[in-house]
């Protein structure tokens, strides 16, 4: 009989603990993500003379913030002033409105390097970094990160 009440008493525990864990426990946070903004991929490559001689070719991507402008509220401010469509980006340019500015800064913090600077990842991250810099201070686009998605120096 004792072994009964507590088999029962064991059981109605456990019962309660799974009742409060499902009913009355707060949900699991879902984890915050690792790229909280969108990746913009920059769609023509850069092929740059670089200071000692050599060249490169850099196919780069930018994580942009949260505050940027988007082809998206282009078009939406298009419609919102009568236009039917936001203006085509010119070939090899992709839909960044401040593109060709970002290539231009782009374009001379590579060309402003070395061979040696790009082949070390530490210098290639302060490189990144020094971009991400000039293209927030110089344009409407807000970058977290630069990517060098593909690097090759000759």
């Amino acid at each position: 009989m004792n072994k009964k009440i507590i088999v029962i008493a064991v059981v109605a525990i456990v019962g309660a603990l799974g009742g409060y864990k499902m009913v009355l426990a707060k949900p699991a946070e879902e984890p915050k993500p690792k790229v909280a903004g969108e990746v913009y991929i920059i769609p023509k490559e850069f092929l740059v003379n670089l200071s000692d001689g050599r060249f490169a070719r850099v196919n780069v991507a930018l994580e942009l913030g949260k505050k940027y402008t988007s082809y998206k509220a282009a078009k939406e401010a298009a419609a919102a002033s009568g236009e039917k469509k936001a203006p085509k980006p010119p070939e090899g340019f992709g839909v960044l409105p401040q593109e060709p500015v970002v290539r231009d800064i782009v374009t001379d913090a590579l060309s402003d390097s070395t061979a040696k600077q790009l082949q070390r990842r530490s210098s290639r991250e302060k490189l990144k970094k020094s971009i991400a810099k000039q293209i927030n201070k110089k344009t409407d686009v807000k970058v977290k990160h630069v990517l060098f998605t593909d690097v090759a120096v000759q």
